[in-house]
């Protein structure tokens, strides 16, 4: 499950947390977007959970150095003892360039290279990598010409963080299937995943080191089962629309771009232009029902039956749930109700 931390209430939100995980919540997640970072909240959410793992969900790969990322994976991983999760992935250029002042480039090739030197650092060798994107250490004369490689003091826990790599494009999703132990991607349509992302999963699967164990996906879905939950399901169409309409310019809008891709083309066209205008109400009503339904879990205990199945044939190994009511109880009994039913 992920946590919101953004509106507060942050400390009383991990008090609930260590129920959930008492009736079998397996991860909690924490998002890093331009809020509180999520590496603080993460480090405090180890110390009062004894079980749950805790994943970054996701961290920006342009706002650390790579070794810096190393660092704090295995600091976490620490804390934690071995429970760490590193979730990564490329943001947008709204985010990296509009809060951040970094230039948005070669997130694949970026995002390549740091997997690799976090590797490195946490096997403790001396860090000493040439890539496109970064050199360690820094060539003299780009620099003082003092550095020299060096590895990292601690012991960490584990030399293999395993790392979760949030993708969506096709040459990013195959690089996550090569490289990752583990592929995030975003509404996840068990009907037409494959068609959508299966070849790109099965090139990088034909290139991958056998030692990384079989690719794990996890998947994000809103959710709320029992009597009467359908009707929750209209608090998912803002959060589509918000996606497919808002995030991002024409032409630079992953989301909408993967709507597309689902064979709502048009139907993204008319939300982003509707979004755009302001009109957000009608960006919402414009969302396809199928697309609602089809990345949700949301119904009576047998249609959330029956939607876990389809995921769990399309692949998914790891549920990542978003509560659609807030209410505590309501959460602790539905994440019983849907343990039972797995």
């Amino acid at each position: 499950m992920g946590l919101a931390y953004a509106r507060g209430g942050f400390r009383e939100t991990v008090e609930k947390l260590v129920e959930l995980e008492e009736v079998g919540l397996d991860a909690v997640s924490v998002a890093e977007l331009y809020s509180f970072d999520a590496v603080s909240q993460l480090g405090y959410i180890a110390a009062r959970t004894s079980r749950v793992h805790i994943e970054s969900g996701i961290v920006q790969i342009y706002t650390r150095t790579p070794s810096l990322t190393a660092m704090t994976a295995a600091g976490l991983d620490y804390v934690s003892d071995g429970r760490f999760v590193l979730g990564m992935g490329a943001s947008g250029p709204q985010v990296i360039e509009g809060f951040h002042g970094l230039k948005y480039d070669a997130p694949v090739g970026r995002t390549r290279e740091i997997v690799e030197i976090c590797r490195q650092v946490w096997r403790r060798e001396r860090v000493e990598y040439s890539g496109k994107h970064y050199t360690i250490p820094l060539p003299a004369d780009q620099g003082t010409g003092l550095g020299k490689p060096l590895k990292i003091i601690n012991h960490p826990v584990r030399e293999q963080i395993p790392i979760m790599l949030a993708a969506l494009g096709p040459k990013n999703v195959e690089m996550a299937a090569e490289l990752a132990e583990v592929w995030e991607p975003i509404w996840f349509h068990p009907g037409k995943a494959a068609e959508v992302w299966g070849a790109s999963l099965e090139a990088g699967k034909a290139r991958r080191d056998p030692a990384l164990g079989e690719l794990q996906t996890a998947v994000n879905v809103p959710f709320a089962v029992g009597p009467g939950s359908g009707k929750l399901r209209e608090h998912v169409r803002p959060q589509l629309a918000l996606y497919v309409g808002g995030m991002g310019a024409k032409g630079k809008n992953f989301y909408n771009d993967l709507a597309g891709r689902y064979g709502f083309a048009d139907e993204a066209a008319e939300i982003q232009d509707l979004y755009l205008s302001g009109r957000k109400e009608e960006a919402a009503e414009k969302v396809p029902e199928e697309l609602v339904h089809a990345v949700s879990l949301i119904g009576t205990e047998d249609e959330v039956a029956e939607q876990v199945r389809e995921f769990a044939a399309a692949g998914v190994t790891q549920l990542n749930i978003a509560p659609l009511d807030p209410d505590h109880h309501t959460v602790k009994s539905s994440l019983e109700t849907l343990k039972s039913l797995i």
